[in-house]
């Protein structure tokens, strides 16, 4: 892994954590939302990963539109996880607030790729 790329670390750091939190829940029997959180938290460092070999400018932004879809979609379980009584509470410091980092960096990485995508056309 490069460890100059912060969204790279972060990514994945937050891919550890999820993993950890899941377990959690396994442990509680909440399968449905672990499982859920499981797929769309480990797939936001998947898909950044795979977008460090893209094919073209395109497919780049292409894959981490689809990273930042998964960090929405794990910002949802987490916040249901967060306002149900039957659920542990995710950690803000731990899962909220640097799934909250990795989408503002996919999001101004995006923008600035769009941009570059726009100026050759």
């Amino acid at each position: 892994m490069n460890n100059n790329n912060p969204l790279l670390q972060k990514s994945f750091q937050f891919s550890i954590d999820i993993i950890e939190y899941t377990e959690i829940l396994t442990s509680l029997k909440k399968y449905n939302l672990a499982n859920q959180l499981f797929r769309s938290g480990t797939s936001i460092g998947a898909m950044v990963r795979e977008a460090q070999s893209p094919e073209s400018l395109k497919d780049f932004v292409h894959k981490l539109k689809i990273a930042a879809k998964e960090a929405e979609e794990s910002k949802y379980w987490l916040e249901l996880a967060e306002r149900s009584v039957h659920y542990p509470s995710p950690s803000k410091e731990i899962l909220i607030n640097p799934l909250t980092e990795v989408q503002k960096l996919l999001s101004s990485i995006i923008k600035t790729a769009k941009n570059k995508i726009e100026n050759k056309s």
